[in-house]
């Protein structure tokens, strides 16, 4: 007997988001003050909402209307009356004009929808849909810090420490080397000497500084987890040189490469862990590849951490990012991190869903000056660590 189907996609909504960050966040190439995001939901006929997120980090979303018009003309028709099952799993065949991304950071919102959408019509957590037998995974603080000064610096990790987070992350890439050092200097003072530590320089260096920089750190006392990006994506031969000359910690590289730039590091063996981000399909297709290869996935920041699915999903994962970004208010039940672990819902599907005040507060249907926006409200882990000190 052929069993029921599951219900097939009936409608989507849209809604935009725009207001300030609680802290200026970036790195050695770049700085961001505000957030400018979008949720996507798509229904299908059971009455069930799958929900993506997309971004765009440089400039404010057009007006929904515009965004709307747009998802209709040109995704829409590949969605309607199809089951989410049926599309998560198609391999498109790129060629030409082909290979290019949906605009307004469509594809990576509708990626992560369909897999909650299909997920939730199984009934199961969207990492036991993955093929995952974990629950948890580990995950590190990471500061988006560089331009920060020393004394945000220093309270923010100091903070991060006190939530129970075992490994730090933070940016590095100056051109003074000794201003480098001196942050790492900062952070082993505000989170102990036996935390674990980590550094991203954002492609700031050429192999030769880099191998200089790394044994500057080495030489005054900082064992590094790894090193991530420290130089051009697509320089491979200076990955694998750059590992060699610094056996002490590993390079981890890929957050900037598509899937197939990614299988290409992978194949060449040019760094030690392979980063990968929020589009669940190229995820999945990445680990699979990485896996095969015996090379460590790492999980870099995530659209409200729904990574923690695909960690937990994957064999190869020893980390995934945290960088206590203010957008936790958008949902009704963020993911719970304790203990240095960050925890899948017993809920179908990604187990995110949007909150009253994403759709009513904190929704932006048209583009808003910068005198309009609201100041974004403080992550709340760090919120609840305010209010617990407060209370003590």
């Amino acid at each position: 007997m052929i069993k029921k189907l599951p219900a097939a996609i009936t409608d989507f909504r849209l809604t935009r988001f725009q207001f300030r960050r609680d802290r200026v966040i970036g790195d050695s190439q770049v700085r961001f003050e505000d957030f400018n995001g979008f949720a996507l939901e798509l229904r299908d006929g059971a009455g069930h909402w799958g929900l993506g997120f997309g971004h765009s980090m440089w400039d404010p979303l057009p007006p929904v209307a515009a965004m709307e018009a747009s998802f209709t003309a040109h995704l829409w028709p590949g969605l309607e009356g199809r089951v989410p099952a049926a599309l998560i799993h198609r391999i498109d065949r790129p060629r030409g004009g082909n290979q290019r991304d949906s605009a307004h950071g469509f594809g990576e919102a509708l990626q992560i929808a369909l897999w909650d959408l299909a997920a939730q019509q199984a009934g199961l957590p969207l990492s036991d849909y993955l093929g995952g037998t974990r629950r948890r995974a580990p995950v590190y603080a990471s500061g988006l810090d560089y331009h920060m000064s020393d004394a945000e610096f220093s309270a923010f990790f100091t903070r991060a420490a006190d939530l129970g987070f075992p490994a730090f992350k933070i940016k590095v890439g100056h051109p003074d080397p000794e201003r480098d050092l001196h942050r790492l200097d900062l952070l082993r003072a505000a989170v102990g000497p036996k935390a674990g530590v980590m550094v991203d320089a954002n492609e700031a260096w050429s192999a030769k500084e880099a191998a200089a920089r790394l044994s500057l750190f080495h030489r005054a006392g900082h064992h590094l987890i790894w090193v991530e990006d420290p130089i051009l994506r697509t320089d491979f031969d200076g990955l694998k040189a750059l590992s060699a000359a610094a056996p002490w910690t590993q390079i981890n590289s890929g957050e900037y490469l598509d899937v197939s730039g990614r299988a290409r590091l992978l194949m060449a063996r040019a760094t030690d862990i392979i980063n990968v981000h929020g589009r669940i399909t190229e995820v999945m297709h990445t680990g699979w590849l990485a896996a095969e290869l015996g090379i460590p996935v790492a999980l870099g920041n995530t659209n409200l951490e729904l990574g923690v699915h695909t960690a937990c999903a994957l064999p190869e994962v020893p980390w995934l990012e945290y960088s206590f970004q203010n957008y936790d208010h958008l949902v009704e039940e963020p993911f719970r991190i304790e203990g240095g672990f960050i925890h899948v819902p017993d809920r179908p599907g990604l187990g995110l869903t949007l909150s009253s005040a994403a759709r009513g507060l904190w929704s932006a249907p048209v583009p808003l000056r910068p005198e309009e926006m609201r100041q974004g409200p403080d992550c709340l882990l760090f919120s609840k660590t305010s209010r617990s000190a407060a209370t003590a």
